[in-house]
């Protein structure tokens, strides 16, 4: 079996503020934006790598999603625990100056796990958690 991982979706609430994060904070490249307002559809992902992508996706989008349910997620957006990523860097120290040079939620600072990985946490514009752990 060939299988790869292609996109994974994290919602958004704000696609302009989202987008400045992933684009200008994170460096990602835009690969579409479509829609307008609120209802807008992104895809980013690193640069060099054309076939990994993040589709950010306005959650009250789907037709089945209920209005009990969207006030649901949009609570849990608003802590933080609908969405996450696990990102990584050869090179956590300078990945974290950056991000934080922005006007970014840290949740963490580089930290040395105990289950053997160093990483950050984040949130982005639209609370989802971003960890990125370092490679070694």
């Amino acid at each position: 079996m060939d299988i790869t991982i292609h996109t994974c979706a994290l919602p958004h609430d704000d696609p302009d503020a989202s987008l400045a994060f992933y684009r200008d904070v994170l460096g990602f490249e835009v690969r579409s934006d479509v829609g307008q307002g609120k209802m807008r559809w992104i895809t980013v992902g690193p640069a060099g790598q054309p076939g990994t992508s993040i589709l950010l996706a306005p959650p009250a989008a789907d037709p089945g999603v209920t209005e009990d349910e969207r006030r649901t997620i949009t609570e849990m957006m608003a802590k933080g625990t609908y969405g996450w990523i696990l990102l990584a860097t050869r090179d956590l120290d300078a990945t974290f100056e950056k991000v934080q040079a922005g006007d970014t939620e840290v949740v963490q600072e580089p930290t040395e796990q105990p289950y053997g990985i160093r990483d950050c946490a984040l949130r982005d514009p639209a609370g989802n958690m971003v960890r990125i752990q370092e490679l070694r």
